[in-house]
């Protein structure tokens, strides 16, 4: 299993400090260095300084040089399927083809709400993201020279050219969420990656046996992954304030992975047995270098193995 880092805090923060610990997560040697896609932090008071991923990873893709980097995930609310291609293809270039796509439904009402951007009902988001999905693979998937258009039900392109990046065929998508039924469905249809995404490992093992049924019926392959909140240390008192930090901070048996490095390891074990290839680390304070450092030389190598 490969670890990835998820950064994902309370509220907006400064670039300085996500680039700060994107590099240092590549110089401790995870996988991946990716960022969810909010405008509001979920719960608590507004924060002024909010962060826009795509914005966060072009800067990212100059200022790192090895580390995997992308969106966990992208919200199909925030921008235009075409629009959004050409920004993901061009930080791919920027970053030398180092960039993967998480796509979802978007579902964060207040940040809709305080942008002014439509929230339209769960089952129209589900539509919408089965379009983008169609929109984004069809403009990169189109050979150098022609065009691609496409006719839905809410959106419609005509004569886009085609779009290429520097990854072939195209970036990584990847596509998750705890949805028992639409959301395994348009992995096996779309996706390179499946995430579930803070799940118990019960809960995990069932939508893991949907993916292989839905990826059965299209006849492709995905790779599997997890995403876990994760506050180690080597003490209680080490861990337990890390775990105040995230939110809830509640025991591994929910949707956590907090505790000693054995805890930690046993914990991704778990995951690692139910065929997760890659583990996004959730982690809220940027600044707690020395957190990167415990996870790398004393648990990456237990469960990279």
């Amino acid at each position: 299993m490969r670890l990835r880092i998820f950064a994902s805090t309370k509220g907006g923060t400064s670039y300085a400090d996500i680039a700060g610990l994107a590099r240092h997560a590549a110089a401790c040697g995870f996988d991946g260095f990716f960022r969810p896609d909010h405008y509001l932090p979920l719960g608590g008071p507004p924060d002024p300084t909010p962060t826009d991923v795509w914005t966060t990873l072009a800067g990212l893709a100059r200022d790192t040089s090895r580390i995997r980097l992308g969106s966990l995930m992208t919200a199909a609310t925030f921008r235009s399927p075409g629009a959004l291609a050409v920004t993901v293809s061009q930080v791919d270039q920027m970053s030398g083809g180092r960039v993967e796509l998480g796509l979802g439904t978007g579902w964060y009402e207040p940040e809709h709400r305080a942008y002014g951007l439509p929230l339209p009902p769960v089952g129209e988001r589900f539509e919408r993201l089965a379009e983008q999905l169609a929109i984004v693979t069809g403009l990169w998937g189109t050979p150098a020279g022609d065009s691609f258009s496409y006719a839905g039900s809410h959106y419609t392109l005509v004569g886009a050219p085609a779009l290429r990046a520097t990854q072939r065929p195209r970036p990584p998508l990847i596509v998750g969420g705890k949805g028992p039924r639409r959301t395994p469905r348009l992995a096996a249809r779309f996706a390179d990656e499946y995430n579930v995404q803070f799940a118990s490992p019960a809960d995990t093992k069932e939508l893991f046996g949907r993916l292989d049924v839905e990826a059965a019926r299209s006849g492709r392959s995905v790779t599997r992954s997890v995403c876990v909140s994760v506050a180690c240390g080597r003490s209680a008192a080490e861990w337990e304030r890390r775990a105040a930090v995230l939110r809830p901070p509640v025991r591994a048996a929910a949707s956590g992975c907090y505790g000693s490095v054995d805890e930690v390891v046993d914990y991704l074990g778990q995951f690692a047995a139910l065929g997760a290839e890659r583990a996004y680390l959730r982690i809220a304070d940027l600044a707690d270098h020395d957190h990167l450092d415990l996870i790398a030389s004393e648990v990456m190598p237990q469960v990279t193995g």
